[in-house]
């Protein structure tokens, strides 16, 4: 459960500072992204962890052809879908200049084609002088890689797709 009074603390700080937006996640899957708007008030989002909430459509309409007006989050376009059914995205958890290998001049941790399992390092984001390594969450074959060596990426920027199947 959320204090709704931590929430509010973190609105009137983010409200009094220079930052935009903050974001914070749980380690149950929650997640409370702040942000200003324009008009410089707070703005909260809460996610609950996905297998919580599960998003359905109601039975009597056929699936892919939902829209607001239903009342229902209209679902992805199909290119988009199947984009996604091609491989996982593995995405960036934070603001940083991305590495793809330990040491420059030395080979990436992973290339397209490279079999990787799931918590091997994938690559580095270094964020404020910290060396991170960003590992995969599944294992599987590296189908893309997205981002370039010794270059800025932001949160939630997709880093490489994955194919879980491969």
């Amino acid at each position: 459960m959320i204090d709704l009074r931590y929430v509010k603390k973190l609105i009137d700080i983010i409200d009094e500072s220079t930052v935009d937006s903050i974001e914070i996640s749980s380690d149950k899957g929650l997640k409370i992204r702040i942000s200003k708007s324009p008009t410089g008030r707070g703005a909260v989002h809460m996610a609950a962890p996905p297998m919580m909430a599960p998003i359905m459509a109601p039975p009597s309409l056929p699936p892919g052809r939902l829209t607001p007006a239903d009342g229902v989050v209209a679902m992805e376009e199909p290119a988009r879908a199947e984009a996604r059914a091609a491989g996982i995205e593995v995405k960036s958890p934070m603001v940083g200049t991305f590495y793809s290998a330990p040491e420059p001049g030395t080979k990436p941790y992973v290339s397209v084609g490279s079999r990787v399992s799931k918590g091997q390092t994938l690559c580095i984001i270094e964020a404020m002088k910290i060396m991170n390594e960003i590992e995969s969450e599944v294992a599987g074959v590296v189908t893309e890689v997205l981002a370039s060596d010794a270059t800025p990426v932001e949160y939630g920027q997709a880093l490489f797709r994955i194919d879980s199947n491969g």
